[in-house]
């Protein structure tokens, strides 16, 4: 019997993309699932969807950027299946590419309170509710291939992931004691539609600047954007892959092995940033000091 029959998953933008192939791939393990996404349309496909799949599942529309929605999901869950086994921050945006003085600060909030504080707010709220019954269970965080390095004109995104990825780190000592696995998944580009993410974006987000017509250039770059995401990978692989990666508790999960390489060259770099520091005259007497660690 799989570990995860009979436990219920709550994830966050569950309705479609990665979200959904979770929820699929989890379901067919025998999870119960608890579905939150902002797009209400899609949810009611998405939730018809896993019942015709024979797979028990609630959901309800949300916002993740507000704390008080998360309650709500955690409410109906428990009310709904009795407890919480495991939580997927999922829910994400991409926000807009372009440079430093293109992007504007609501964007930037935007970006910043759907990819980092949805993650923290939805950790806040189910992690409690994990540890209540002892049983353990499970905290997937969703980021990205751009939180293993910077994306060039894509400050916001990276900022977020990269956040991710070291939240994710900090609670997986956290947790470990009680017996909750932390693993962060960092896919490069799936076929889903991230890229069109701003059609949900909330009205408190909105401006002037982001809502005029777009130029001939940001057209190409949409353009060039949507093949690449084209040629991602199937979104279904994702979902399996996952299932995959948390039976072998890994912390770091990767769906792109080709982008190795790109890791080990800033691995690289920064090691040569220590050969640098310790030929330092500045730093000689530091060379021995007591490494702390937090783990």
């Amino acid at each position: 019997m799989s570990d995860f029959s009979g436990k219920t998953v709550v994830i966050s933008g569950g309705a479609e993309g990665i979200g959904f192939s979770i929820a699929m791939a989890l379901g067919k393990q025998g999870m119960n699932v608890v579905l939150g996404d902002i797009d209400s349309k899609q949810l009611q496909a998405a939730e018809a969807t896993l019942q015709q799949a024979g797979i028990e599942v609630l959901t309800a529309q949300m916002d993740v950027t507000k704390p008080e929605q998360w309650q709500a999901l955690a409410d109906l869950a428990i009310a709904g299946f009795g407890k919480i086994h495991m939580l997927v921050n999922n829910a994400g945006v991409g926000g807009g590419t372009g440079s430093i003085e293109q992007i504007d600060n609501n964007e930037w909030r935007w970006v910043m309170d759907v990819n980092l504080m949805g993650v923290l707010y939805g950790t806040q709220v189910m992690v409690p509710l994990i540890k209540q019954h002892g049983e353990g269970g499970w905290l997937l965080n969703v980021a990205s291939m751009a939180g293993m390095g910077g994306v060039p004109y894509g400050g916001a995104y990276t900022a977020s992931k990269v956040a991710v990825v070291g939240m994710s780190e900090s609670w997986q000592v956290e947790l470990k004691p009680h017996n909750i696995q932390v693993s962060v998944l960092c896919p490069a580009f799936v076929k889903t539609r991230i890229n069109l993410s701003a059609r949900n974006k909330q009205a408190d987000y909105r401006s002037d600047k982001s809502s005029g017509p777009a130029t001939a250039k940001q057209k190409a770059m949409a353009a060039k954007m949507q093949q690449i995401i084209d040629n991602g990978i199937p979104v279904e692989v994702v979902g399996e892959r996952v299932v995959e990666a948390l039976n072998a508790k890994e912390l770091y999960i990767f769906t792109h092995p080709s982008y190795r390489d790109s890791t080990q060259q800033r691995a690289k770099a920064i090691d040569a940033a220590f050969d640098r520091a310790a030929a330092s005259p500045l730093l000689a007497d530091f060379l021995d000091q007591e490494v702390v660690y937090f783990g």
